[in-house]
């Protein structure tokens, strides 16, 4: 059994990203810039956008993080989205989700424009992914996609099964996993919350992408020998006996499953530390955008 790991391979990413940067300051160029949207006052969404910023300073990017508040109204958010979109300063900006009750996030999300986002949810972006055209990838779906690459896991032909079917990770895979070329050429199964023999269908894939949020959820049982497995789910279980008072748990009976698994990836340390390494990726990619036009 070999482990995906997500924190040695987002190291090598950032390093990578680190030597393009030193090489477009070297030729006098402008260095990308990233921007991160909060509204509110979440606190595992305040540590994300910390981390994000952290990973900028890394790599040698500019970064800006614009807060606001809580009680921030629907227009007010579009009209910072506006004056982003129209800042060209600026390569990349994300809006982190959630957000508040009042804002309604498909029209935020339609608001930044298809060059700058980043995050790869515009209908725009989401559909030339769909259509095998370059554009930027949802970042966890990106990572998920270099974990294969990196570790050479054979796709070709393989049975690939998704659980769970957000806008995020599960659909956009579904559709990555079955397109030409490598990683992909496999033969997709999409399962969710109404899909029935469950099991019956786990069990006989090559490979299983479980982003369903719910702790534990994949059994050794559900599994066959020598399966590839991608825990997307991370979930705060309380457990008195850790001194935070809880513990990170992926959909993955990591324990039992990995026994059988031939890859597998940890969680914390697999998915997690991969998506914001193709965030950046992303905002490269933004910056050539912006460099050719």
């Amino acid at each position: 059994m070999t482990i995906l790991d997500g924190r040695k391979v987002s190291n090598d990413i950032k390093n990578e990203i680190a030597e393009e940067v030193k090489k477009m300051k070297a030729k006098g160029e402008k260095v990308p810039h990233l921007a991160a949207v909060i509204v509110g006052n979440d606190g595992a969404s305040l540590t994300y956008v910390g981390s994000k910023v952290r990973a900028c300073e890394r790599v040698g990017f500019e970064s800006t993080m614009v807060r606001m508040s809580n009680t921030t109204s629907e227009i007010e958010l579009l009209d910072k989205i506006e004056e982003l979109n129209e800042n060209p300063d600026i390569d990349g900006f994300i809006i982190q989700l959630p957000l508040p009750r009042q804002i309604n996030t498909q029209k935020v999300l339609m608001a930044v424009h298809p060059d700058k986002d980043v995050d790869g949810f515009h209908p725009m972006n989401f559909g030339k992914m769909a259509l095998d055209m370059s554009t930027f990838i949802p970042a966890t779906p990106f990572g998920i996609l270099e974990l294969l690459d990196r570790y050479n896991v054979d796709t070709k032909g393989k049975h690939t099964v998704v659980i769970g079917r957000s806008h995020i990770v599960g659909r956009p895979m579904s559709i990555l996993m079955g397109r030409k070329g490598f990683p992909g050429n496999s033969t997709v199964t999409l399962t969710h919350s109404h899909t029935k023999n469950i099991t019956q269908i786990t069990s006989q894939a090559d490979i299983i992408i479980s982003a369903l949020g719910v702790p534990n959820f994949l059994k050794a049982e559900m599994v066959k020998d020598d399966a590839v497995i991608i825990d997307v789910g991370i979930t705060r279980v309380q457990d008195e006996t850790s001194p935070k008072g809880y513990v990170i748990t992926g959909d993955v009976d990591f324990e039992n499953v990995s026994k059988k698994a031939s890859f597998i990836t940890p969680v914390p340390g697999g998915v997690g530390p991969m998506t914001i390494a193709m965030l950046l990726k992303n905002t490269l990619l933004a910056r050539e955008i912006h460099n050719n036009k």
